[in-house]
């Protein structure tokens, strides 16, 4: 069995869902020992979140972020946490929602994603700051 853990730190990003899989495998290349196992993404945010989705078309991304403001709109008169701003409660919404980690299947030393398929890292916070991931892979 081998399993390999790092934690790695993302630039900053603007508001927005971003793909982020070139950058993951770049900073992880331990991947390519495992011929049958799982890579897992964690994030350490409370207000980004992570998904899997369509990476071919950029404007599947412009259409989550559309879609999840209208679902979890800014300034609902019923939040009470609003101490870090208007976009402060629907962050944490929208990461509890989407989630705080993925698990992709490992064949071949590579992430068996569709073809399609792609990380996308969600931030739903003007200024999030740079996000933290843990990531961990383990196999045979």
């Amino acid at each position: 069995m081998i399993f390999e853990q790092k934690e790695i730190q993302l630039q900053p990003y603007k508001r927005g869902y971003h793909s982020i899989t070139n950058f993951v495998l770049d900073k992880f290349p331990e991947i390519k020992k495992i011929e049958k196992g799982f890579f897992k993404v964690f994030i350490k945010h409370t207000s980004a979140s992570l998904t899997i989705n369509e990476d071919a078309d950029p404007s599947v991304r412009v259409d989550f972020e559309s879609h999840f403001n209208k679902m979890i709109p800014e300034n609902a008169p019923y939040y009470i946490h609003t101490y870090e701003g208007s976009d402060d409660m629907p962050a944490h919404l929208k990461a509890s929602v989407l989630g705080c980690s993925i698990e992709i299947p490992i064949t071949n030393g590579r992430l068996n994603l569709g073809t399609w398929q792609g990380i996308y890292l969600c931030e739903h916070r003007n200024y999030g700051g740079a996000r933290k991931l843990v990531l961990s892979a383990f196999g045979v």
